[in-house]
């Protein structure tokens, strides 16, 4: 069994696409997935699973979500393994070990297209800083996340795909979710 994390996209946020967390769990349960936690109102599913495609695992909870609660939510799905990775790759952390609360990831649906990738450039006179390392996005933003113009949509709209943002302090409380999960 792999341990797996699924971040859904704009859900609780500005009373928009209300979950609660016991209705998610249960959703998630529901489609045979072992070991169900949540992490806060903002999406966050670990879980065990025995499948290897995270594409399949998320297009089976989005699924599930619109059968059961009728909205479309967009699911990306990693593997704890995946977060791991994340936590040791961030530019910002092992480079020039910046502020946490500075610190944020976009989680991309797929790899971005590499000319687009190249070509994106922060808004002129915009402060914070980004890379793009694989499927993720690091984010630092000394201003905080609520005034950059680098936000999920932005990305989103720059990228051409599917995108949702976590802090730096989600991240890391999921990876170790997911540690306690498979002890």
């Amino acid at each position: 069994m792999t341990t797996y994390i699924a971040l859904l996209r704009g859900i609780n946020v500005s009373g928009q696409n209300k979950i609660r967390t016991e209705v998610l769990r249960h959703l998630v349960e529901e489609l045979g997935l072992q070991k169900v936690q949540t992490y806060v109102q903002s999406g966050n599913v670990l879980f065990e699973s025995d499948e290897s495609d995270t594409s399949n695992l998320a297009g089976q909870i989005e699924m599930q979500i619109t059968k059961t609660l009728g909205m479309m939510v967009p699911v990306l799905v990693r593997s704890a393994a995946d977060f791991g990775c994340i936590l040791k790759t961030n530019p910002f952390v092992s480079g020039r070990q910046e502020d946490p609360g500075q610190l944020y990831v976009t989680f991309l649906h797929q790899l971005p297209d590499l000319a687009l990738a190249a070509m994106l450039q922060p808004p002129a006179g915009e402060m914070d800083e980004f890379a793009i390392i694989g499927q993720e996005v690091f984010l630092f933003c000394p201003n905080g996340y609520g005034r950059t113009k680098l936000s999920n949509n932005w990305f989103e709209r720059k990228l051409n795909q599917v995108a949702t943002t976590r802090n730096w302090k989600t991240v890391n409380t999921l990876y170790q979710m997911t540690m306690e999960t498979s002890a």
